[in-house]
C-alpha cells in the first residue's frame, strides 16, 4: 500500500466516529422564549446567594473532576448499578441532605426539604452505563481529556448533582418546594426505565422533573421517543441437516418474518413523523449440519408519535405470523414450529407544549450563559413523566463530550462549570428560591 492510501485509511478511520455521532444528531428545533421568563432568570441570577452558589461551582472544579474519575471507575453495568449506588448514596449523605434512601427498584433518593413543601421537583441522573460487566473503566488522561466507557454518559450527569448540591448548601439556599436529587437505575436499554417507572409507581407526588442526561446546554429535550422493544423466538425440534430433512427450520421463519416486517415497515415509515425500526440481534442454531431449534431476533422500533408506533407494532406481529404459517405449510415431517414474542421494552412517547414554564425557564437559562437553546426529541427518563403530562425535560451535563456507548468516550472539561450553574438556574426557577 503507497504512504498516500495509507494516510487516506488513518484519516477514514479517524473521522469515522465523528461521522457516526453526526448521523445520530436531529436538527434542533426552535423556541421563542416568552421575554417573562428570560427576566425572572436574569433577576434569579443576581440574587445574592444564586451568585455565591455560582463561584462555589467554580472553586469547586478540581473536586468535582476528581469525583467524576473516582464514579467513572466504580462499574455499574446494566442491572448491577448496586456498588456505584451505594457510593452516590454515601457521597450524597456526605453533602448533607434531610433524608435519604435506596428504593425497591435500587433508586438512590436523597430529599432537600423546601419551606413551603407544596410542591416536589426531582433532579436526576442515572446510575447504569450500557456497557456489560467485566469491561474496564479505567479512567485515562491524554492531554486535558478523559477518556473511558460511561463518563459521559451517564456518569457526568451525576457528578453534576453532587457539585449542585454541595453549591446549594455552602450558600445556603433555601427552596419553596421539596428537592429530591436522585440517581436512577435501569436508564440504558433492557433497563427500560425500570427506575423512573417504579418512582412513578411510588407513591412519591412529583410536580416538575429534570433529568440530566444530554451533552451541550444548548440542547432541550422537551419530547418523547417512544419505543417497543421484543425478542422474537421461533421453536422447531431440531435434527440432523440431512437424516431429518423436512422437520420445519426456525431461521426459515425467522428470515420470512424479516422480509415480510422490513418490506412493509419501510413503505410505512418513508412519510409522516420519523419512525425507525432495527432488527438489532439474531442467534440459535448449533451446527452448520443441524436444523436449528430454536431461532431468535431482537427488535427495536421507537417514534414519537404513539399511534405510528402502534401501527409498526402491528406490522411486525403480522410478518411474525406469516413466517410461522408459511414455514408451517412447507413442513414435509414432524411437529410444527411455535413463535413467542416477548416484550422486552416499553417506553412511552409524547411531545410537550413549548410554552411550558419549565421549557421556558431552561432556554432562559441557557441563553442567560450564553450557550443558545434549542429542543430536541429524544428517549430519556423524561419519557415516563411526559406520558403522564408531568413537566419535564433533560438537559446537559456540560462541557465537552463524545463517543457514548463506545469503549472510547471522553470527557473535556471545557468550562464544565457552567452546566452546573445550569442546573442550578432551572431548579431553583422551578423549586422557588425562598430567601428573599
Amino acid at each position: 500500500m503507497d504512504r498516500i492510501n495509507k494516510l487516506s485509511c488513518i484519516i477514514v478511520v479517524f473521522l469515522l466516529p465523528l461521522f457516526v455521532a453526526a448521523q445520530e444528531e436531529e436538527p434542533l428545533r426552535k423556541i421563542a422564549v416568552n421575554t417573562r421568563y428570560q427576566k425572572e432568570i436574569k433577576d434569579l441570577a443576581e440574587q445574592p446567594v444564586i451568585r455565591s452558589a455560582f463561584q462555589t461551582i467554580v472553586d469547586l472544579e478540581p473536586q468535582t473532576i476528581k469525583d467524576l474519575i473516582m464514579l467513572t471507575q466504580i462499574p455499574s453495568p446494566p442491572f448491577k448499578e448496586k456498588l456505584r449506588a451505594e457510593k452516590f448514596r454515601q457521597m450524597l449523605q456526605a453533602i448533607g441532605v434531610d433524608s435519604i434512601w435506596t428504593d425497591a427498584a435500587g433508586n438512590v433518593i436523597a430529599l432537600r426539604r423546601g419551606t413551603s413543601r407544596k410542591k416536589t421537583v426531582v433532579i436526576e441522573g442515572h446510575l447504569d452505563t450500557v456497557f456489560p460487566e467485566g469491561t474496564d473503566v479505567t479512567v485515562k488522561q491524554k492531554g486535558d481529556t478523559l477518556f473511558a466507557p460511561g463518563i459521559g454518559d451517564d456518569t457526568r450527569g451525576l457528578n453534576v448533582l453532587l457539585t449542585l448540591l454541595k453549591a446549594i448548601n455552602t450558600a445556603k439556599i433555601k427552596t419553596d418546594a421539596d428537592v429530591l436529587f436522585i440517581g436512577t437505575t435501569g436508564e440504558e436499554g433492557l433497563g427500560d426505565l425500570r427506575g423512573v417507572k417504579q418512582l412513578f409507581n411510588s407513591g412519591i407526588k412529583i410536580d416538575t422533573y429534570i433529568s440530566i442526561d444530554g451533552g451541550p446546554i444548548s440542547t432541550i429535550t422537551y419530547g418523547a421517543v417512544g419505543s417497543r422493544r421484543y425478542r422474537v423466538t421461533y421453536k422447531g425440534p431440531g435434527g440432523h441437516s440431512y437424516g431429518a430433512f423436512g422437520l420445519v427450520n426456525p431461521h426459515n421463519a425467522s428470515a420470512r418474518a424479516i422480509h415480510y416486517f422490513i418490506k412493509d415497515a419501510d413503505a410505512f415509515t418513508k412519510t409522516g413523523v420519523k419512525t425507525t425500526y432495527n432488527i438489532g440481534v439474531m442467534g440459535g442454531g448449533t451446527s452448520v449440519n443441524a436444523i436449528p431449534a430454536e431461532s431468535w431476533m431482537e427488535v427495536d422500533m421507537r417514534s414519537e408519535n404513539a399511534g405510528r408506533l402502534n401501527t409498526l407494532d402491528k406490522l411486525l406481529k403480522q410478518a411474525v405470523q406469516k413466517g410461522l404459517q408459511e414455514e408451517n405449510a412447507m413442513k414435509r415431517q414432524g411437529p410444527n414450529l411455535t413463535v413467542e414474542m416477548k416484550m422486552v421494552g416499553d417506553r412511552p412517547s409524547g411531545v410537550q407544549d413549548t410554552a411550558l414554564p419549565l421549557i421556558n425557564r431552561a432556554a432562559a437559562a441557557s441563553r442567560y450563559l450564553n450557550a443558545g437553546a434549542g429542543l430536541s426529541i429524544n428517549s430519556t427518563n423524561s419519557n415516563i413523566p411526559i406520558s403522564k403530562n408531568i413537566p419535564a425535560i433533560t438537559i446537559g451535563r456540560g462541557g465537552k463530550t463524545a463517543g457514548a456507548h463506545s469503549l472510547n468516550e471522553w470527557y473535556l472539561n471545557d468550562k464544565g462549570y457552567l452546566g452546573i450553574q445550569y442546573a442550578l438556574l432551572v431548579l431553583v426557577s422551578e423549586a422557588g428560591l425562598a430567601n428573599k
